[in-house]
């Protein structure tokens, strides 16, 4: 664990988007900051009161900064505002998690070290599920995974949709400003897939992941039949993307496997 008051990182900060998250958003800023300074929370429009007291967090730390967005925008369009601030002031990457406390912040550290090693490519999150997964997400990820190895033709994403990843900034923010998708619940699979068409490599390590009941503060925003049918259109027009690009993806192919 690293102090939150020393040694601001000059490169890499955690960036949390944050929709209506609950009770939970508080326990997830502290326990980043206890792992890693910058953390910056970009506030998507939230109704529910939490941008007042994350504010508050804010003005008494100065390794922690809120960025509030007036209207709710989605998910992707959120990240997207937090990169281009931090490309302005000269940050290279990114580690995305969600507010919801479900990712484990310990991890950071060891995944920002990952990032800083390999810093040309993206360090994506395995997840670990425990009991408190529901079985119809755990299966639902396998045809989505499926579907984005199969349109990087093995590009060796090991989850599409786990959201505590790190990106580099600028190939991110250039398939985001010549895309007019990924702005909402889509984004995180699509831009591992469009990251691998731009020749970005993976690196996949576990973590561990838990879904809290509403009980334990737990807030959900996925709606299954509105999400998936965003999803099933993301990946058609990934799929015809993958048709265009399939000669340059089997020809970088052959070469890995010539220098290997």
């Amino acid at each position: 664990m690293i102090s939150p008051t020393m040694n601001p990182s000059k490169t890499h900060i955690v960036l949390i988007p944050s929709y209506n998250p609950g009770v939970k958003v508080y326990e997830t800023v502290q326990a980043a900051r206890q792992f890693w300074n910058p953390v910056w929370v970009v506030i998507d429009g939230s109704t529910d009161g939490s941008e007042v007291a994350l504010k508050a967090m804010a003005e008494a730390d100065s390794g922690l900064r809120v960025i509030h967005l007036p209207q709710n925008k989605g998910k992707g369009a959120a990240v997207l505002q937090g990169l281009h601030q931090a490309s302005a002031e000269a940050y290279t990457h990114v580690l995305t998690m969600d507010s919801d406390g479900q990712h484990p912040a310990e991890l950071i550290p060891q995944f920002m070290q990952s990032s800083i090693e390999q810093p040309a490519s993206m360090v994506l999150g395995k997840p670990i599920f425990d009991a408190s997964a529901p079985n119809i997400r755990v299966q639902g990820r396998k045809l989505s995974n499926m579907w984005a190895n199969l349109e990087t033709l093995g590009g060796n994403i090991g989850d599409s949709l786990f959201g505590f990843r790190v990106y580099p900034i600028e190939p991110l923010r250039k398939v985001m400003r010549f895309n007019p998708w990924m702005r909402h619940f889509d984004f995180d699979p699509e831009a591992a897939v469009r990251l691998s068409w731009l020749g970005v490599k993976v690196v996949n390590l576990p973590a561990p992941v838990r879904y809290f009941s509403s009980d334990e503060g737990g807030v959900s925003h996925f709606r299954y039949l509105r999400d998936n049918v965003l999803l099933t259109w993301m990946y058609t027009r990934l799929f015809v993307g993958f048709v265009f690009r399939l000669p340059i993806l089997v020809a970088r192919r052959l070469r890995t496997q010539i220098s290997s």
